[in-house]
């Protein structure tokens, strides 16, 4: 029997959930991201099980899944500090943050289930991040032939090495770090920029065109139109046109873009809804067969967790929240209509969860779980529960009860949240699990697994930070505080809607773009002209144009490497090694960003690494050195694509 789910990959799986959890719930408090963890995960894993006797690539692949599992659960960081921002809480009580956080973490590993035969074996999403991590499995496990796998890790490790070069350099000050600025326009101005990151542009070579030209779409509308247009009037006295362009956009056109997002989210469950039905009847017809033969009775790609467990699991899961809710709630305005208030949480809770599944998993699918705009699912989903709370108990409350009710509110959005990040991270480690052969069932197991180890560690390190630096805004931050500013944003939303200040007139603009979006995709898709995601639109909008920007240029000469690889003699080949060093750029900025991560916080010195205090060339000299770096892996793609095998 094959090695798959074993003490020794539990184990190793849980010292990375340690390092990457620790390093991501960093970064996502100082700067407002995180990294995905699943290919760094995989890379480690096989240089430390190749040292053990009998390692495969399906038990190298339950330790990437649990890993990534848990460090795409601190996410959860883009929500819970604000309940210390609105002085609900002064800290994190552990055992409450742990049930919040295992509890929708395994609400999204169940969601997930049936979505894997809707999303994954059903559908042609490209899964950027999840091919990438079964490209280096198999590398690593020599699978394919000698020559090609010997060739596949020379790809993958120049792409690596490239792509770590270019951060170390602009680490170290010698280059810059992010290209473009301010562009004045008229009184007002936007801003034109893009992040010189080689990750991006190997996820834009892995998405493919449609995506890239979605998101260059929604740059327009964003950057090119409504950035314009809000500025128009130019900044107050006073205030700088860069501290104004920035403010417009975090704060107004970022709502523009959730409601598309939202919009499109909407659009893109009913578009799912079909197959997500069929996968929930095969997962019925599967647990039938079970039943009557045992696993032994159904292929290896039908082995899902029995659907049984898996609604079970869902439904008495919404007795502790219902717990965790009913404490909560304790003492505030809530509890003076617990009942209903109650029943409405917990049903929100089962009801949005489901969407938020569906939508997260086709976001990762479409894109990648590193660039999904997870934290614009978590507007939404503290707009929801804010809404029904103004339904039930009205505006006009009290300072003491509004508060408590956005408290309320954020606690609730915490809870669907982890539905959120674990469903945008599973069906990525399902897709490579379905390439490398993996059992699905044991691969959920991992998953559980992977969460359970997040839950237990995130806790800790959020409160170590917050006792350290706390998070601007809140009681008592100190100077050096954290800006946690996906948090700070939730949290506004959730003030603003609880306590009428919020613009809908912003959200409205928005899900006015998205329907435009989906009528013009559903039209291309009609006349067989191609598509425009809508999804991916609302991405362009709502994310800065420093993530974007690359992940379009490397949709384009991903396309056109492409374009050439299919007229070789052996195109499936040279396309594959396009995907191994686009794999490898991916690879290599993950991993020097973790090295980097724990550097800066055991130091608290952002500038570790600098040998420089910066220089004014810095910028040209880094768009010259970073395009260099790029021709020279396509160049190198295509040599190496173009040598006969043997």
């Amino acid at each position: 029997m094959t090695r798959e789910l074993t003490l020794r990959g539990v184990v190793l799986g849980g010292l990375l959930t340690l390092l990457f959890t620790a390093a991501n719930v960093y970064l996502g408090l100082r700067i407002g991201i995180t990294f995905a963890t699943s290919i760094p995960a995989a890379v480690i894993s096989m240089a430390v099980l190749r040292f053990f006797s009998g390692a495969t690539i399906q038990e190298n692949n339950i330790v990437q899944t649990i890993a990534s599992a848990a460090g795409t659960l601190s996410a959860i960081v883009f929500v819970l500090p604000g309940l210390v921002m609105v002085g609900w809480w002064s800290g994190f009580p552990y055992w409450e943050s742990v049930a919040v956080i295992a509890i929708g973490g395994v609400l999204g590993v169940m969601y997930s289930v049936p979505l894997r035969r809707a999303l994954v074996t059903g559908s042609d999403l490209p899964y950027p991040e999840g091919v990438a991590a079964a490209e280096v499995l198999k590398v690593g496990a020599g699978v394919g032939g000698a020559e090609e796998n010997r060739r596949g890790l020379a790809a993958v490790t120049a792409g690596g090495l490239l792509s770590a070069l270019y951060p170390l350099l602009a680490k170290m000050k010698l280059v810059g770090e992010e290209a473009g600025g301010i562009v004045p326009v008229g009184a007002g101005g936007t801003t034109v920029s893009a992040g010189l990151s080689m990750a991006l542009v190997g996820v834009g070579h892995l998405v493919g065109l449609a995506v890239g030209i979605a998101m260059l779409v929604g740059i327009v509308i964003s950057f090119g139109i409504i950035l314009p247009v809000l500025t128009a009037a130019g900044p107050p006295a006073g205030a700088g046109l860069a501290d104004f362009v920035g403010t417009v956009f975090s704060q107004k056109v970022r709502f523009i873009g959730a409601g598309t997002i939202g919009i499109a989210a909407i659009w893109t469950l009913l578009r799912v809804i079909g197959p997500i039905v069929k996968g929930i009847a095969a997962a019925l017809a599967a647990n039938r067969v079970r039943r009557g033969s045992g696993f032994e009775g159904l292929e290896l790609t039908e082995r899902d967790l029995p659907i049984g467990i898996v609604g079970g699991t869902i439904l008495l899961s919404m007795l502790p929240i219902a717990l965790l809710l009913a404490d909560f709630a304790a003492g505030g305005p809530v509890a003076h209509a617990l009942g209903l208030g109650l029943g409405m949480a917990v049903l929100y809770v089962l009801v949005a969860g489901i969407v938020i599944a569906s939508v997260c998993g086709y976001m990762a699918g479409l894109i990648g779980a590193s660039n999904s705009p997870i934290s614009g699912v978590g507007i939404l989903a503290s707009l929801g529960i804010s809404l029904l709370l103004l339904g039930l108990f009205g505006g006009g409350n009290s300072a003491s009860d509004t508060r408590a009710l956005v408290a309320f509110a954020l606690f609730v959005t915490a809870i669907v949240f982890g539905v959120a990040t674990i469903s945008n991270d599973n069906l990525q480690d399902l897709k490579t699990g379905q390439l490398v052969g993996a059992t699905p069932w044991k691969q959920q197991a991992a998953l559980v697994i992977g969460v359970i180890f997040g839950a237990l560690v995130i806790p800790p390190i959020l409160t170590l930070l917050n006792t350290t630096f706390g998070f601007l805004g809140a009681p008592g931050a100190g100077p050096d505080a954290l800006a946690a500013p996906q948090a700070a944003l939730i949290s506004a939303i959730a003030q603003g809607v609880l306590g009428g200040s919020l613009n809908w007139n912003l959200v409205g603009i928005g899900a006015a773009i998205g329907v435009v979006a989906v009528a013009i995709d559903e039209g291309l898709r009609a006349r067989g002209k191609g598509a425009l995601p809508p999804l991916a639109v609302g991405m362009g909008m709502y994310l800065p144009m420093s993530v974007t920007a690359l992940v379009i240029v490397g949709a384009v000469t991903g396309h056109l490497y492409n374009a050439w690889a299919s007229k070789q003699a052996n195109p499936e080949f040279a396309e594959r090694m396009g995907v191994l060093t686009a794999t490898g750029l991916i690879v290599g900025d993950s991993l020097f960003n973790i090295v980097y991560a724990f550097a800066v916080a055991a130091t608290n010195n952002p500038d570790i690494l600098a040998v420089t205090g910066g220089w004014p060339g810095a910028t040209v000299l880094g768009v010259i050195l970073f395009s260099a770096i790029v021709g020279y892996a396509y160049w190198r793609m295509r040599r190496d694509g173009a040598a006969p095998l043997g």
